[in-house]
């Protein structure tokens, strides 16, 4: 009898993708130019091709899960809850990083003048700016530039518009279910081919960055890992045991293949297919993960939240200023506000963080010390945001299903009670 040989599982063939991009990128040292030209344009297919998908499956989610819920007001509760969660983790993650940074003297050894370096900061949009611009002056411009913000706002509105047309809207539900599960395969086929996207990605980043131009802020890389870790095991941990009754083992576990292809690509967007899908599989229902992943993916940053803290105390250290508790109190506030308000912008870590660094009067131009090592803090970033994500969807679940046990429990009991 012949044995059946077991397939290595996608993620294996992703981590497998991972290390074969390192290899190859420590082995292009020096020809980064042949990785830019030759191997990237493969990653950037790969990404291409999930955000040619991403739009499409954000909004038939995000409208297949409102109309589920079949309550406006239940959709209110749910994404008051997403959001207040987001708030909470996101100021302890700025504290996080605060901490840390402040204990390891993350500047020290780094002593300069302030006129050495220059950066020209990107305007960031002011609140009300922001809140105007989440509402589309019409419907094809948010889908053509992938304007997330906007594409969830006009899923919500035609899911509600769906719930008020009762009957009538039944059709409309259907043909959504219709085309989310049309989108959902095109997803498949695209997340198959993972493990060369991930070696694509990878390769050109090693063969550029090397090891020798990370030395000078090795410190700065793992005081922001440090905080990234800790704040992912002990917040994101604590947080699905207490409130979901889960296991952190099991919930890390299901996140490995997400996790991945978030270091690897350092894009939230492009990690959705594979946040949902893991989500789904921690008892996740379909319409909670499709309205909080993808509300997530654009404004929840907790990891960008931990580089902020860190980098405002590496950038005040290096020029010799010693920030108060008030002024790092000011930071925290800052940037919980800034990871909404900037959300969707191009480049909006470096516009948080130089809003954070302006909040406290620090040299904005110390971000272009930061700029050139931000690949690789972003990819640490992007797995603690995404990370965040699904840890929401499971504790949102975990209390809709105790809000309905109630709710049926007080139902089932009144008539006993006449």
């Amino acid at each position: 009898m012949a044995k059946t040989k077991k397939k290595l599982s996608l993620t294996i063939w992703i981590v497998i993708g991972l290390f074969a991009g390192i290899i190859a990128g420590l082995l292009l040292q020096g020809h980064a130019d042949f990785a830019n030209g030759y191997i990237k344009p493969l990653g950037t297919i790969y990404l291409n091709l999930i955000k040619m998908i991403v739009v499409p499956v954000v909004t038939l989610s995000i409208m297949q899960g409102v109309i589920s819920l079949q309550d406006i007001r239940k959709v209110g509760t749910i994404g008051g809850r997403t959001i207040l969660y987001f708030l909470c983790t996101t100021a302890l993650a700025v504290v996080i990083g605060l901490i840390f940074a402040n204990i390891l003297n993350v500047g020290a050894g780094y002593v300069l003048p302030a006129g050495d370096i220059e950066y020209t900061a990107s305007e960031a949009p002011n609140f009300m700016d922001t809140i105007v611009n989440i509402f589309p002056s019409n419907i094809i411009a948010p889908f053509a530039n992938a304007t997330m913000l906007q594409v969830i706002v006009v899923a919500l509105f035609f899911g509600f518009g769906i719930i008020m047309a009762g009957d009538l809207g039944k059709k409309a539900a259907e043909v959504v279910d219709s085309f989310a599960e049309v989108s959902f395969k095109i997803m498949g086929m695209i997340i198959k081919i993972s493990p060369i996207g991930v070696f694509a990605l990878i390769t050109p980043v090693v063969a550029a960055q090397g090891v020798e131009i990370l030395l000078p802020l090795l410190k700065v890389i793992l005081v922001c890992y440090v905080g990234y870790i800790v704040h992912a095991v002990l917040t994101y941990s604590s947080s699905v045991a207490a409130f979901a009754k889960m296991s952190p083992l099991k919930f890390f576990k299901e996140m490995s293949k997400p996790m991945i292809f978030a270091f690897s690509s350092a894009s939230s967007v492009g990690v959705l297919p594979f946040n949902l899908e893991a989500s789904e599989k921690m008892g996740v229902r379909k319409e909670i993960a499709g309205f909080v992943i993808p509300l997530g993916a654009t404004i929840n940053m907790d990891g960008t939240a931990i580089y902020q803290g860190v980098c405002a105390i590496f950038i005040a250290q290096i020029f010799g200023i010693d920030l108060t508790i008030g002024q790092q109190l000011t930071v925290v506030l800052t940037a919980v506000l800034a990871s909404i308000g900037t959300a969707g912008v191009p480049g909006s870590g470096m516009i948080m963080l130089a809003m954070v660094l302006q909040s406290v009067g620090l040299p904005v131009e110390g971000i272009a010390l930061v700029a050139g090592i931000d690949r690789i803090l972003d990819m640490g970033r992007t797995v603690v945001n995404i990370t965040g994500d699904a840890a929401c969807s499971v504790c949102v679940n975990a209390w809709e299903n105790k809000r309905e046990a109630k709710l049926a429990a007080k139902a089932a009991a009144a008539p006993a009670e006449e």
